[in-house]
């Protein structure tokens, strides 16, 4: 899942940012409205983490202006200003959740994944196909019933691909799914990535097969 954080605190930011691709999320920083828009035209973020005192406004307007667009792009705000008054009124402009600072980092971890769960949005709890089963919870990845030790990485291509079984997942989505705008990114990143996950899955001896679309990208099947 690739999240899009907006925070003027370059110290904060950066404790969140290093927090959240612990857990396996792809993370872009900015620190103003004016970056969110342009960054917003070259990607498409699956959350927004959003403070309301950037430099050059309100993080409500931006808030407001996605809504009134029919932008249904999750958005958690987090900020200093925890009053109850505070809290209506975001909530009102159209955020769907509210977390005062400070906070412990395990808890907006569980409020990303919980809005990402939520009808419509990208995650639901567990994933299956075959003798493979992924709780997006924990992260676990479980094969045949045995806890399968993989990189964040490889859970994340793993989670992206069991999200649409069946289907081919273009080549872009994964790359912006899997990379942030920091990550060196080589051409081939991708195919490496891929390769390291078949393996796993082979060494687990997992029954589902991930094939190579060429031209388009990558589709795992279930066995028959």
């Amino acid at each position: 899942m690739r999240l899009l954080l907006i925070e003027d605190s370059k110290r904060l930011a950066s404790l969140i940012r290093d927090g959240l691709q612990d857990q396996g999320f792809a993370v872009d920083w900015c620190e103003t409205l004016n970056e969110v828009k342009l960054l917003r035209q070259l990607v498409q973020y699956d959350l927004l983490l959003l403070d309301l005192g950037l430099p050059d406004g309100d993080g409500l307007s931006l808030v407001r202006s996605m809504r009134r667009r029919e932008d249904t792009t999750p958005i958690l705000i987090i900020t200093a200003h925890g009053e109850l008054d505070d809290r209506v009124v975001g909530l009102d402009a159209g955020a769907d959740d509210y977390l005062c600072k400070p906070f412990q980092l395990p808890e907006l971890v569980s409020r990303c994944r919980a809005l990402l769960r939520r009808p419509g949005a990208s995650l639901s709890t567990v994933l299956s196909a075959g003798n493979v089963l992924f709780d997006s919870s924990t992260r676990a990845l479980l094969v045949s019933g045995n806890l399968v030790d993989a990189t964040a990485r490889e859970i994340n291509l793993l989670e992206h691909l069991l999200r649409r079984t069946g289907q081919v997942v273009p080549r872009p989505v994964l790359e912006n799914s899997l990379y942030s705008m920091e990550n060196a990114v080589t051409p081939n990143a991708l195919e490496a990535s891929v390769s390291r996950l078949r393996k796993r899955l082979k060494m687990a001896a997992a029954n589902v097969q991930i094939r190579t679309v060429h031209g388009v990208g990558y589709v795992l099947f279930e066995p028959k």
